[in-house]
């Protein structure tokens, strides 16, 4: 085995070497006693007497007889034929047993963050591998002899290097929503405050000319103001319920990037993959935001309360708010047979002039 050929891979030096240290039956770190076949490969003793004893089921029966055995290595495929004792008989390797007691030194400390997750079905069994077809982490031993063994499995680091990019990718894209909300709460904002500077200056407007007439004037022209009143009220209530709505989504979509930075943040791949399938599932359905409504162009704008003042006696009556098409529509149907029964005497008033 070269050690120092896999320290210089990339990845971090105990990285490497932990690669240099799996075992390629039960993919997981070589536990003791480690055997060295004649090809120079090492295996679990468990391991190696498992798939031996697998593979020789007569020598299995007869235990101790002279007959020795074949044994095929996973690494290089190379065959042994191993004497009476089978894989007993194979010497231990005892430098690699040294190496990984100071790997698992070294290695001990940073595990703040809970117990490396165990399998529910083999308790003594750590979760190491990722089952493609089933998309959940399991262990080695539910790939030999459990209920993945017809699965296809892929090294638990690989798939959590993947979901986690994955993840961070949906983070970056949450993120970028979050500030596209943001830029239109501001516009929302904008455009309630230029509403309500646009409803004073009419009523400013309003009052002055409204002023500048007698007393027959005065009753118009408080009808006239509460209409203004009625309008301004409706569009900034309205515009108040989209910002309220977008800053509750915007404080969701918050909560959320929070709760996925903490799982970013996770160093454990199996307890990472149990929840980040479904987190990254939260926040593509969350980074589509709800179809809020918004406000189409020109609509604080209080243009429409505008009149151009006769003095004339006759129009004072027909006086009203010259609506301009696009606000039509913000008419109820009281307000519509209104304007319609205001609208013959102010032409003529009009025409008069």
């Amino acid at each position: 085995m070269d050690f120092q050929a896999g320290i210089l891979q990339d990845g971090s030096p105990m990285e490497s070497l932990e690669k240099q240290l799996i075992c390629p039956i039960c993919l997981e770190m070589f536990s003791k006693p480690v055997v060295i076949l004649p090809c120079q490969h090492n295996l679990c003793r468990k391991c190696a007497n498992d798939v031996f004893q697998a593979a020789n089921p007569y020598w299995q029966s007869r235990g101790s007889l002279i007959s020795g055995g074949r044994f095929r290595c996973p690494s290089c495929r190379h065959e042994v034929l191993l004497d009476r004792h089978g894989v007993y008989g194979l010497q231990r390797n005892l430098l690699v047993e040294n190496i990984i007691d100071i790997y698992k030194q070294e290695c001990s400390r940073p595990l703040k963050k809970g117990e490396h997750p165990m399998c529910k079905e083999h308790e003594d069994e750590r979760i190491n591998i990722y089952c493609v077809t089933c998309e959940v982490p399991t262990c080695s031993m539910c790939k030999v002899f459990g209920a993945h063994k017809d699965c296809e499995v892929a090294p638990l680091q690989s798939v959590f290097q993947g979901q986690k990019t994955e993840l961070n990718n949906c983070i970056s894209m949450l993120v970028a929503g979050n500030d596209r909300i943001q830029t239109i709460i501001s516009q929302l904002e904008d455009s309630c405050q230029s509403t309500e500077e646009n409803s004073e200056a009419a009523k400013r407007e309003l009052c002055a000319r409204f002023d500048a007439l007698a007393a027959l004037l005065e009753e118009k022209k408080a009808e006239l103001l509460q209409r203004i009143c009625r309008e301004q009220a409706d569009k900034t209530a309205f515009i108040q319920s989209l910002i309220r709505q977008y800053k509750e989504q915007l404080e969701k979509s918050s909560r959320l990037v929070e709760t996925a930075i903490q799982a970013a943040e996770e160093t454990g791949g199996a307890a990472f993959l149990m929840n980040a399938k479904q987190l990254i599932k939260t926040i593509v359905e969350a980074s589509k935001g709800a179809r809020l409504d918004k406000i189409e162009p020109g609509y604080e704008s209080m243009d429409a309360f505008s009149v151009s003042l006769e003095h004339l006696t006759e129009a004072v009556h027909a006086l009203d708010f010259e609506p301009a098409e696009e606000d039509e529509e913000y008419f109820d149907g009281e307000e519509e047979e209104e304007v319609e029964e205001n609208a013959a005497p102010e032409r003529t008033a009009m025409a008069s002039l």
